[in-house]
């Protein structure tokens, strides 16, 4: 075959530093379009992006020759140097270490669309560490709880 054709599509989730409430509504607004920007200039294309002031899910579709850690390590490093250039008093603005990064069927693309964008209703109900356990145990991502938010 002479060409390739792939469709992988992820869905990321992944935290501020220690969970803390750093993504405030400042910066909120422009957070979110500069990560699509790191994303859509030659790493894959966003699909939707939503959260809450402690965590970030992020949808979108990867190009091949790029690895899933390596776009998350870009996506968390670039966009935290960013905030920290641009917003000065943001000097604690971190992300956690780890991610989650789950595969995305294209008949699912919809729901989990629909998922991210109600994020704010969704926390009401559920704290980002339920939602993360809850993730890890759908997709059969074994996990030690001693360690999971060290």
């Amino acid at each position: 075959m002479s060409h390739t054709f792939t469709q992988l599509t992820y869905h990321a989730v992944f935290s501020t530093k220690e969970r803390v409430n750093l993504i405030t509504a400042e910066l909120c607004p422009r957070l979110y379009p500069y990560i699509a920007n790191i994303i859509n200039n030659g790493m894959g294309q966003m699909r939707n992006m939503g959260g809450t002031p402690n965590h970030l899910h992020i949808l979108f579709d990867l190009h091949q020759s790029m690895a899933v850690a390596d776009a998350i390590r870009d996506i968390k490093s670039v966009s935290s140097g960013w905030v920290h250039d641009t917003f000065p008093r943001a000097k604690d603005f971190g992300w956690q270490e780890g991610y989650g990064a789950f595969s995305v069927s294209a008949s699912a693309i919809p729901r989990v669309a629909s998922y991210i964008q109600s994020q704010e209703k969704h926390h009401r109900r559920r704290s980002f560490e339920e939602e993360f356990v809850a993730f890890l145990d759908k997709h059969g991502i074994e996990y030690d709880p001693r360690y999971l938010w060290k």
